[in-house]
């Protein structure tokens, strides 16, 4: 990050990034860092993203960053507005692993399945109604793996940064594609 930040493109690469939607759909297809709550479509997700995007773009973006991390709200409203709704768009599409049946975010928890709260499920295990397939990295103690997923899930975060594997998916044949870390496993 302090390569970005010291470069001499500092403010080109920022808004670059900035810019980068939240999630993209195509082709009966929705990528996301971290996932998708049960209860929004694909494109309710791609709708609030857009939301999240236009704040990183607007004029106030800096104000918008010092209050963008934060655990609250944990759980999805339709009425929810300002700084709050933004947040937990943000969350749900970059932090989120474990929920509960409502939906709720458990932050606390960041290791494999058996770290789950009381209560919670990995969000890949609630059902949907439709049949769209997801794809999603973030959780690296997962090493791509799925169980139980009541839902069409990859998960592509097989550790890399960790030492793991550096893993993809190529959409039009379903054949994943890994390759080992140069990174001494962590």
């Amino acid at each position: 990050m302090n390569d970005i930040l010291s470069a001499p493109d500092r403010d080109a690469l920022l808004d670059w990034l900035q810019s980068l939607p939240l999630s993209i759909f195509e082709h009966n297809t929705l990528m996301t860092h971290a996932g998708l709550l049960p209860q929004w479509s694909a494109s309710q997700a791609e709708t609030l993203g857009r939301e999240v995007q236009a704040a990183l773009t607007s004029e106030t973006s800096g104000q918008f960053l010092t209050q963008l991390f934060g655990n609250q709200p944990d759980t999805w409203r339709d009425d929810l507005d300002g700084m709050d709704r933004l947040r937990l768009i943000v969350n749900v599409l970059t932090r989120m692993r474990f929920i509960d049946s409502q939906g709720r975010l458990d932050f606390a928890s960041k290791e494999g399945l058996d770290s789950a709260p009381e209560g919670f499920l990995p969000w890949f295990q609630y059902p949907r109604t439709d049949d769209i397939q997801l794809l999603f990295g973030h959780w690296a103690a997962l090493e791509g793996k799925t169980p139980q997923a009541r839902v069409p899930v990859e998960g592509l975060d097989t550790g890399c940064v960790w030492g793991g594997r550096l893993t993809a998916l190529n959409l039009d044949s379903g054949k994943r594609v890994s390759v080992a870390s140069c990174q001494r496993r962590a």
